[in-house]
């Protein structure tokens, strides 16, 4: 069985800025990490393998050339094979033109059984790439999984959170799947891994090499525009209700809080 993990490299939250001219997120001089849900879906990955046995994972990230430094994190933690998607031309790519090429890279790497995403990205929120990917490839999903009941040979069981519980949905291999941070905890890499990352060939894969059509990929494959960008106002206020008796203070502060729909 082989499972394809995607992996992006995103502005550390704490200190991201946004550009507001270009509607883009500023990454230079930014801290970079991998994305918390990607985690998620990569420490699933390890532990069907540690399940199943013969299990070969791979992890790709389309990215600059930094990006590379978020897979050899996840090598650390028990990854075994990676390929950074890179090119001046994938540059300034909306969530089609994303999940484009990587169903470009994924096809390229070839007898995959299941393909596992985060649910979505901190940087973006949509939550369209993993869908994206089942589209251009044609193939069942199930979105928003937070435990796999069952996998084997062509199958897979999972549970799919939903707001008020959870469905149970089965489909046929090969599956997209998109995962919830409720899935799992995701392990700390290992002096071994780190080791092993540190040495770890990370191929680069271009346009031409996995048959990228230029029209669909970066701007020119982006028929989304980011109109205007700010910041929401954050307005802060407070009141003191005052009664001479307690309980009838409590009880105006609980018809506020009913009128607000608070309660």
């Amino acid at each position: 069985m082989r499972i394809i993990v995607c992996v992006k490299q995103v502005p550390d939250p704490e200190q991201a800025k946004m550009d507001k001219e270009k509607g883009t997120v500023v990454r230079e001089g930014v801290p970079l990490i991998v994305n918390p849900f990607d985690l998620y879906a990569v420490e699933e990955a390890l532990r069907i393998k540690e399940r199943l046995g013969d299990v070969e994972v791979v992890a790709i990230s389309m990215g600059p050339p930094q990006a590379e430094e978020a897979l050899r994190e996840v090598i650390a933690m028990g990854v075994d094979t990676a390929y950074l998607i890179s090119d001046r031309a994938f540059a300034g790519a909306d969530t089609l033109a994303t999940s484009y090429t990587l169903s470009r890279a994924i096809e390229w790497i070839g007898d995959y059984d299941l393909i596992i995403c985060g649910k979505q990205a901190i940087d973006g929120d949509t939550a369209q790439v993993g869908p994206g990917i089942a589209a251009h490839l044609d193939l069942p999903q199930i979105t928003y999984v937070r435990k796999i009941e069952e996998i084997k040979e062509g199958y897979i069981r999972a549970e799919r959170m939903v707001e008020d519980g959870y469905y149970v949905v089965e489909a046929p291999l090969p599956c997209v799947i998109t995962v919830v941070k409720e899935i799992n905890e995701p392990r700390l890499p290992t002096l071994k891994g780190k080791l092993r990352a540190k040495k770890a060939e990370i191929p680069v894969l271009t346009p031409d090499r996995i048959n990228a059509d230029p029209d669909k990929i970066g701007v020119s494959g982006s028929p989304t525009e980011v109109i205007e960008i700010y910041s929401p106002e954050i307005k802060k206020e407070g009141r003191i209700y005052q009664a001479e008796e307690i309980e009838k203070a409590v009880e105006d502060m609980i018809e506020i809080l009913k009128k607000k729909g608070v309660l």
